[in-house]
């Protein structure tokens, strides 16, 4: 019963301005080309994107940021922008929770479809998107070039929810 009531609670709510430069620390550790503080920032604030943000409340109330995801939605649909979890709190099941929030949140909007580029050498995101319902629906190959090489392969992955 104590270790219940000493495991940290997880909220995920919306991103907000403060939260930028925790949010540009995980993208960056999780990505070839890390976003800004204002690319994170102008997505926040736009209109078309929003925002959810999976944080670990302490004993002592903090909740700090460990895992945050993207999403556009415009006309029916939906685009996952980026996702990202904290290397710290990989393999923890944050990044399914933030997906899983995320789809309810669209769907309770009525959007029909969402859609998401991964790499196909990222195996365990792949999994996750798979096991949710996505699937393939195209490649985009050297997608992910830094410029010093042919870059990865994305695979273009959709989610009908209605």
């Amino acid at each position: 019963m104590m270790d219940l009531l000493l495991r940290p609670r997880i909220i995920i709510d919306a991103a907000e301005p403060a939260d930028t430069e925790a949010l540009v620390e995980i993208h960056a550790a999780g990505f070839r080309r890390g976003w800004s503080a204002d690319e994170i920032e102008g997505l926040i604030a736009d209109d078309t994107v929003f925002s959810l943000v999976l944080r670990r409340e302490t004993l002592f109330g903090a909740r700090r940021p460990h895992g945050f995801i993207l999403i556009r939605t415009v006309a029916d649909q939906a685009e996952v922008l980026t996702i990202a979890v904290a290397p710290s709190s990989r393999g923890r099941g944050y990044g399914r929770q933030l997906m899983e929030e995320a789809l309810r949140c669209l769907y309770r909007d009525l959007v029909p479809e969402i859609f998401l580029e991964v790499d196909e050498g990222n195996r365990s995101a792949v999994g996750l998107y798979q096991s949710l319902g996505f699937v393939e629906v195209g490649r985009r190959k050297g997608y992910y070039s830094d410029g010093k090489g042919p870059g990865g392969t994305a695979l273009v992955l959709r989610l009908q929810l209605r």
